[in-house]
């Protein structure tokens, strides 16, 4: 019995050590990812080519698949410059150790269609489609697709489907890559396109029930329940089954529109098998009507279904909370998050800093961005500019200053947005200093900077007489514009 008990401290310690160990190196491994990325970020390309210096940062031994996916991912969630991430992708494609995965491959297009670099793009997909076909997926389809159909018009985006149906020779072109292009219109919510793309098309493609349902969710993301409803009634007339997505998108467009009670009979009625998804979507439409009571009833059902709780069901009641000027729950609920190990993501803490700046004001909202840093966390764009955003017309410039340095710190290049806010914050105040080394910052780092920034900046330079600084800002902005894609509008998205 006593060996059986020191036996099982033993495991206990070995695994409490392992554990102590991979978190150890995991904190290494991220520390080693945001210094690269900082060095991508910092360094003044095309000024000067960036491979000598990867070769000297990064041995070509610590290219592994995920490190690789990691830096990647990183530089888009940066906002880096697309050349530069582009410049990364090609240095690792010539260690003959390293092998690209589908995700970094669909990483970097992503940066560089992002940005517009078309031209860059489709030599990017030629250099893969010579070295890696097998790279060139669906995914990676729909990421170019969606770009040019956001960016360029509706014939350029048939000619790129064209494009690659010639040039993917050993690729049959078939329904799955006909719904690519569909769903390309409809998350930009061109669906005179895309019915156009259907009627044309549809023959030469055969749809299927998934076509049908990526029209549907076009119609229900423009906002129109009606032609929601039409869609499914034509659905229907074709011959098609709906499935649980179909009824999940309904649902959705219901409760969007405030319509939750037949969100909620379509729900009980309908022959479709509930899914979390779906319970998540009705306590987000519970919510929206501000039906705690409702949304803490579908929240505890979840478990009685056979389904455990997610981020995104947490979110959707936390979402709830809010809305119904509870931050007292919202809190509590939060922290019965981290007792069960769910961690808070981007939506978690946006819901819940919008609810603070709602109803506690700067001394709440610094409480939890201050918690957010502690813990290393970074947020999206979105999260950003309402908290530079919140800062700044709450006369704390300070703290948007201080969200600045961070984000720089962790490697990223912060949105365009989020540098009009400070600089007119900081120009407001007087510290004119301040905002133009933000702006070079922003430059630096191969981002362009907009024109009210620049006519702000021009203002006040001229004002205290600096020339020269005035002078460095516009040479900065001419040297990166002749980077930039031509004959478009330079806005940073």
């Amino acid at each position: 019995m006593l060996l059986i008990s020191r036996n099982y401290k033993l495991n206990r310690l070995l695994r409490v050590d392992h554990t102590r160990f991979c978190s150890s190196l995991k904190s290494k491994t991220q520390t080693e990812i945001e210094r690269i990325v900082r060095i991508i970020n910092d360094h003044p390309f095309p000024d000067q080519p960036l491979h000598p210096t990867l070769r000297t940062q990064i041995p070509r031994s610590a290219l592994s698949t995920p490190f690789v996916e990691k830096i990647l991912g990183n530089l888009f969630g940066a906002h880096s410059n697309g050349l530069k991430a582009y410049e990364f992708f090609k240095y690792c494609l010539k260690t003959d150790s390293y092998t690209p995965s589908p995700d970094a491959f669909e990483k970097t297009l992503h940066i560089l269609t992002r940005m517009r670099y078309f031209d860059k793009s489709w030599e990017l997909i030629h250099r893969i489609k010579r070295a890696h076909p097998s790279l060139l997926t669906l995914k990676s389809m729909s990421i170019i697709l969606s770009r040019i159909a956001k960016f360029q018009s509706y014939e350029e985006t048939l000619e790129a489907f064209e494009r690659m149906q010639r040039d993917f020779t050993w690729k049959k072109f078939g329904t799955n890559e006909f719904n690519v292009l569909l769903r390309a219109f409809c998350t930009q919510r061109q669906m005179k396109e895309a019915r156009s793309v259907f009627h044309k098309m549809h023959s030469q493609f055969s749809p299927d029930t998934k076509t049908m349902n990526i029209l549907l969710l076009g119609f229900k993301e423009s906002g129109n329940v009606t032609s929601v409803e039409l869609f499914y009634h034509e659905m229907i007339r074709r011959g098609f089954k709906p499935n649980n997505v179909t009824y999940g998108i309904r649902i959705d467009a219901f409760c969007k529109k405030g319509h939750f009670g037949d969100a909620l009979r379509l729900f009980q009625e309908e022959n479709c098998t509930p899914t979390l998804e779906t319970i998540t979507t009705l306590i987000h439409g519970a919510g929206l009507c501000k039906n705690l009571t409702k949304a803490r009833e579908l929240f505890d059902e979840i478990p009685q279904r056979g389904f455990e709780a997610d981020i995104g069901a947490y979110n959707a009641l936390l979402s709830t909370f809010v809305r119904s000027n509870d931050l007292v729950l919202a809190m509590k609920l939060m922290e019965e998050m981290e007792r069960k190990n769910i961690e808070h993501d981007n939506v978690t803490y946006h819901t819940m800093l919008l609810g603070l700046m709602k109803l506690d004001g700067v001394d709440g909202v610094y409480g939890l961005y201050k918690k957010m840093v502690g813990k290393e966390f970074v947020p999206k764009t979105r999260t950003v500019v309402m908290l530079m955003k919140f800062f700044c017309e709450n006369r704390r410039v300070d703290l948007g200053l201080d969200l600045w340095d961070y984000l720089l710190r962790k490697g990223y290049c912060p949105h365009g947005h989020a540098l009009d806010l400070v600089v007119t914050g900081l120009c407001a105040c007087g510290r004119v200093e301040e905002a133009f080394c933000c702006s070079k910052q922003m430059l630096e780092r191969g981002r362009i900077v907009s024109e009210r920034v620049v006519m702000m900046l021009e203002r006040f330079l001229v004002e205290r007489g600096e020339f020269g600084k005035l002078e460095e800002l516009k040479g900065l902005i001419e040297k990166l514009k002749k980077l930039l894609p031509p004959n478009k509008v330079y806005v940073v998205e």
